[in-house]
């Protein structure tokens, strides 16, 4: 069974940076389109930045600039490295992608992980 599953979430300062993973487990022959999602507190989940094809990227315009999706193919992992930190980029990311396995394709979602940024 394929699962999504993300780490590197914490708390930093405003100007920091964090480093977000997602590992897709199961009997994966590849992952395709994938992008990270964030949730604020009271606010609906948005895109943050997507990876579609070979290398083609997609950023929200608050985050361009400081954010950066990249994927590592033969780890099955997508990350999304976060610089210049603001106390609004805090909320629940999440990663939501395309995945291959043996069982054919599916679109699946991570459970999510924390980032929090205190100014």
């Amino acid at each position: 069974q394929v699962q999504l599953v993300e780490s590197g979430g914490g708390l930093v300062q405003a100007g920091g940076s964090l480093r977000l993973a997602c590992v897709a487990s199961g009997i994966i022959i590849s992952i395709n389109d994938m992008g990270w999602y964030r949730q604020a507190p009271g606010k609906q989940r948005e895109l943050v930045a997507q990876i579609l094809g070979v290398d083609s990227t997609n950023y929200a315009d608050s985050v361009k600039g400081r954010f950066t999706i990249s994927r590592d193919n033969a780890k099955n992992t997508v990350y999304l490295q976060m610089n210049s930190l603001k106390p609004e980029d805090t909320g629940v990311y999440s990663c939501n992608g395309v995945v291959r396995s043996v069982d054919g394709y599916g679109k699946y979602w991570g459970q999510g992980t924390q980032v929090t940024v205190s100014s």
